[in-house]
């Protein structure tokens, strides 16, 4: 840790916590609450991420698990997946997709992805797989903070800190 690191983070929690009021007025609730429904999160994990980023989710990042596309020879996601991220309205819909399969058949065979590529390699180092991931959310016009993983394993869970993203939901939650 480098000097003044402790003073300089409670510094910046006491502005922060100052400059947040301590209720928020309806209408942006009610705004808030519409923005969750649109992107097919509940109100409170959406409220969390956009506490702790301070941005909107602008998309959304699949692990080729979350999307269960698993199939080589059709890699098409099962009807309730597609017709959930169909429903999806003000994000981007991108998916990490693990080898052997092919982003570009993935992509073909789910026309509902805005991007696909494919999901870094389980031997890759911290450093590569940020790089990586960066890459990807970059390449679609967004900030790291503003793509919320979802994902189904423990490595996908490591996506998140290696990205910088918004935050991490298990699949099984978010297409419940």
């Amino acid at each position: 840790m480098e000097r003044g690191q402790k003073w300089r983070t409670f510094q910046w929690q006491k502005a922060r916590n100052a400059a947040m009021p301590k209720a928020i007025p309806l209408m942006v609730v009610k705004m808030h609450v519409a923005r969750a429904r649109a992107l097919g999160l509940d109100y409170p994990t959406y409220a969390a991420v956009r506490k702790a980023t301070g941005r909107d989710v602008m998309g959304l990042l699949f692990s080729s698990n979350a999307l269960r596309v698993v199939r080589m020879e059709a890699p098409q996601m099962p009807v309730g997946r597609e017709g959930k991220l169909a429903a999806l309205e003000g994000a981007q819909k991108l998916a990490l997709v693990h080898r052997p399969l092919s982003p570009t058949l993935v992509a073909a065979a789910n026309p509902v992805l805005d991007a696909t590529a494919a999901a870094p390699k389980f031997t890759d180092s911290w450093g590569e797989m940020r790089a990586h991931l960066g890459e990807v959310i970059t390449a679609q016009g967004l900030l790291r903070d503003q793509v919320l993983i979802i994902g189904d394993t423990a490595l996908e869970r490591d996506w998140t800190g290696a990205a910088r993203a918004a935050g991490y939901l298990e699949a099984g939650r978010y297409f419940s």
